[in-house]
């Protein structure tokens, strides 16, 4: 059985796409999320490089096991994107945001639930 670091780290991973879910639904789309700069833009970048800071801890600490239920293009992905989120917060481009947060957060999401799953047992 993993190390109960693992099961915290997918769990936080959990727990901040559950996060950016709440900005979505309270704001009625992403785009309007994204589009509040102070508040909503704000909170979903800093829940992206959460994920992305996970992710990073889990291939450090060499639990493949993990990561393995993740596509690696989600893994360098979410870490492409905090780099530019890091390095030029202001020229991120919302567009890719928005598609991230559209079409490959709902997989990563799946992929977190069914490691979890899988792992704990």
């Amino acid at each position: 059985m993993p190390d109960e670091k693992v099961f915290q780290r997918l769990e936080t991973i959990l727990k901040k796409i559950s996060f950016i879910e709440n900005i979505v639904r309270e704001y009625g789309s992403v785009h309007h999320a994204l589009a509040d700069e102070q508040m909503g833009r704000a909170s979903i970048l800093m829940h992206l490089t959460s994920i992305s800071e996970q992710f990073d801890k889990l291939l450090h600490s060499g639990e493949f096991d993990a990561l393995s239920f993740f596509e690696k293009e989600d893994i360098k992905g979410s870490n492409d994107l905090r780099n530019f989120i890091a390095h030029d917060y202001e020229g991120v481009d919302l567009y890719i945001v928005e598609a991230v947060l559209n079409e490959r957060l709902p997989i990563i999401k799946k992929s977190a639930e069914k490691a979890l799953h899988t792992l704990k047992k």
